[in-house]
């Protein structure tokens, strides 16, 4: 692993050639993580049909749920573990991530005994008709066990990456991709296990891909490693302290995944109410790559965020505000790319899922162009939650999040069909992060007028 080490000064080197060094293998490994998706819902779609594909985007918000503990707990704990590797406190941000992965490994396996033991009762809590049911639960009891292993892939990276190794955590990414799409394969077409494969493979995918990680992590030469955490009264003092502190500065993150899990469970509602089972089956396309889009600007955020907060760290505001514009170019050429190439290849993209003579292919080319209009506001959206979280304004990061993922989608969700009908329906997500986006500009002029006053006062 040494020879993946990358030569990486946050603190000296020039931010656009910093920026693209962290980017290119942070987004060839999201890149990854998508495949990792989209593979589930080809094999699934065309191995067993659109009911498997809606039952998947019932027991989607379980992932979500695991990912965003990843998200929270990998997003906090580095930003903490950057700021005091920034001011030489190179044993605290060791502390820090043995907190932030230990802890949400715990988290995690808690929720995993609790799924378990009420299946029934959670997945009709997400919208699951009677006719799913049996679809849902064995894609439940194939995935559930790996819950913390896929947050651990999620939070680990952000380690790895600010440890020096951004390549490294690409390779774990594309292995454990590589792995879901073979074993998707076989558990699917040649041991015909059904959706239970279709979860088993993605399980052993995380699997892989983390304990490529844990080998990195737990190698005392690299710059950041586990510790042994001290069970004195003082020291669990520290780690509650260190827990709060980081699930404050990533709960934005974690409410970003509660987020999307919001838009399924209220689409799945809708969907099924305006159109049955194949509106849900239509929407589950459209709800794949929505996860994938926020993969793609998360990973630009990603980026960023060891930057910002290290200068942020090191007062070098100039460097923080560089990164910054950067992000913003990135993510939005990045979106207009998505939405040509969204609406170019409707057609292509939802047969890649469905047969097109299925009735949700039709429903899904109809409405998947109006859904695409969410890409460019929801790039800005994220790029700025991420900015907020990693110079420690909390508040503001917690507030574009809960507007965008929870106020204004669950508005959008009951006010916008009710007006416009079936592209309603639709266009609920895109409306949504474009109110969001209005919100944002107004923050940003309000912080800096505030800077302003401060800077004279």
């Amino acid at each position: 692993m040494k020879e993946l080490k990358d030569n990486i000064d946050f603190g000296k080197e020039n931010i656009s050639k910093l920026f693209r060094k962290m980017l290119y293998p942070t987004l060839f490994g999201m890149l990854f993580n998508a495949v990792f998706i989209i593979s589930d819902g080809i094999f699934v779609g065309h191995g067993l049909g659109s009911d498997a594909l809606a039952a998947i985007n019932i027991v989607a918000p379980l992932f979500l749920l695991s990912t965003g503990i990843g998200l929270m707990f990998g997003m906090g704990g580095s930003i903490v573990s950057s700021i005091n590797l920034s001011r030489e406190k190179r044993k605290m941000a060791k502390v820090n991530m043995t907190h932030a992965l230990g802890v949400s490994s715990l988290i995690m396996i808690i929720c995993t005994a609790l799924v378990l033991l009420f299946p029934d009762q959670v997945l009709y809590i997400f919208g699951c008709s009677d006719k799913l049911l049996t679809l849902c639960k064995d894609y439940l009891y194939g995935f559930v066990p790996f819950l913390t292993t896929n947050a651990l892939i999620c939070s680990a990276g952000f380690f790895v990456r600010l440890s020096g190794s951004p390549r490294y955590a690409m390779i774990c990414s594309i292995v454990a991709a590589l792995i879901n799409i073979l074993f998707d394969y076989l558990f699917i077409f040649e041991f015909k296990w059904g959706m239970f494969g279709a979860a088993f493979a993605t399980g052993i995918g995380t699997l892989v891909g983390v304990s490529m990680m844990m080998v990195y992590l737990f190698n005392s030469k690299n710059i950041l490693h586990f510790i042994k955490i001290k069970l004195t009264l003082k020291g669990i003092a520290l780690t509650l302290q260190n827990i709060k502190y980081m699930c404050q500065l990533g709960f934005s993150s974690f409410l970003c995944e509660l987020a999307i899990a919001t838009m399924l469970l209220c689409g799945n509602f809708v969907f099924m109410r305006e159109m049955g089972e194949d509106g849900v089956a239509a929407f589950s396309i459209a709800c794949y790559f929505f996860p994938i889009i926020f993969m793609l600007y998360n990973s630009i955020s990603q980026s960023a965020q060891p930057i910002i907060s290290f200068n942020y760290g090191a007062n070098q505001l100039n460097r923080v505000s560089q990164t910054l514009r950067i992000a913003f170019q990135t993510s939005i050429i990045c979106g207009l790319s998505l939405i040509t190439l969204t609406i170019g290849l409707d057609s292509y993209i939802v047969s890649m899922f469905i047969s097109s003579d299925a009735p949700a292919h039709a429903i899904a080319v109809e409405g998947f162009p109006l859904f695409a209009l969410a890409f460019i506001p929801f790039a800005v959206n994220i790029i700025t939650i991420g900015y907020f979280q990693s110079i420690e304004r909390i508040r503001y990061a917690t507030i574009i999040t809960v507007l965008r993922g929870f106020i204004f989608m669950i508005l959008c969700f009951i006010i916008v069909p009710h007006l416009l009908g079936k592209n309603g329906v639709w266009l609920a997500v895109p409306v949504s992060e474009t109110l969001t986006f209005i919100c944002v500009m107004a923050i940003f002029q309000y912080d800096k007028r505030k800077v302003l006053i401060d800077a004279t006062a």
